[in-house]
């Protein structure tokens, strides 16, 4: 699904259900924040093609943690985390609402991993670049599910499947990272699109299991041979993919949206469940 028109069309055609859909989400650039192009606006219409969610889950590749965490403030602060950009990207704030009932609620649910809760870390730019284009009012509560970097992709799958409750109860979960994402390898010829061979190569391999609903090589990634690793040279922008695939049920259907690579090295692809 490669251009706007196309997203939206499809968009039109999704079914309601008293299931909330799951998304994994490439972000991209902090710039996506605030720009209007055709990743931030392929956001925007999809909110408005899914059902309201009560709450939004985000796990971000950006909260990578030393054990499992999540947000549990009454409002979380709007976290700037990148440097060298334009100050109109630091003056962003998004002032959504966290919801500390929920986040009580979610270390009962799961149970492969003890689940603190948090006050400290807020929205970082994994979750508000993306959710203030699909919620631009800021009046859906936001909370982060952090990424524990002690445990394996496996644990991780699990940990998502534990939370498959929450998708009962109104909440949108959100895995916001990148399928492919070697910021070493970037080439700023292409940082407007295009990839590398092996990049898209990857990518469509990521697809092609997805869509199957293969997951256990995509759990296993490191058995994927040299370009895996390329893809993939460090694990935090992938796990959020682990966890949206780990939330879908076995009759659900996948779908892909802003399927483009960028800098070479970057894709967004992003996964619609539901």
């Amino acid at each position: 699904m490669s251009t706007l028109s196309q997203f939206r069309n499809f968009t039109q055609r999704l079914p309601q259900t008293d299931l909330m859909p799951t998304l994994f989400i490439g972000h991209g650039s902090p710039m996506n924040g605030i720009e209007n192009n055709e990743f931030s606006e392929s956001w925007f219409d999809l909110a408005k093609n899914i059902p309201v969610p009560k709450a939004v889950l985000v796990v971000s590749a950006h909260w990578y943690t030393h054990g499992t965490f999540v947000t549990a403030m009454d409002f979380p602060s709007t976290i700037h985390d990148f440097g060298g950009f334009p100050q109109q990207l630091f003056d962003v704030q998004y002032p959504a609402p966290g919801d500390a009932k929920l986040a009580a609620e979610i270390p009962s649910l799961i149970h492969s991993a003890q689940v603190g809760l948090d006050h400290d870390w807020g929205l970082d730019h994994g979750t508000w670049t993306v959710v203030r284009h699909m919620y631009p009012d800021a009046n859906i509560p936001v909370l982060q599910l952090s990424i524990d970097y002690t445990k394996s992709p496996e644990e991780h799958y699990e940990i998502a499947k534990e939370i498959y409750a929450l998708r009962k109860k109104g909440v949108l979960v959100i895995g916001s990272g990148n399928m492919v994402h070697n910021l070493r390898m970037l080439s700023w010829d292409m940082i407007n699109g295009g990839g590398y061979d092996w990049a898209n190569e990857m990518n469509d391999k990521f697809k092609s299991l997805i869509a199957n609903g293969d997951h256990k090589p995509l759990i296993d990634y490191r058995n994927l041979g040299a370009d895996a690793m390329l893809a993939i040279p460090t694990p935090e922008h992938y796990l959020p993919l682990i966890y949206t695939l780990g939330l879908k049920n076995d009759k659900e259907e996948v779908s892909f949206f802003n399927d483009k690579a960028v800098g070479g090295s970057l894709t967004m692809t992003s996964v619609l469940v539901g």
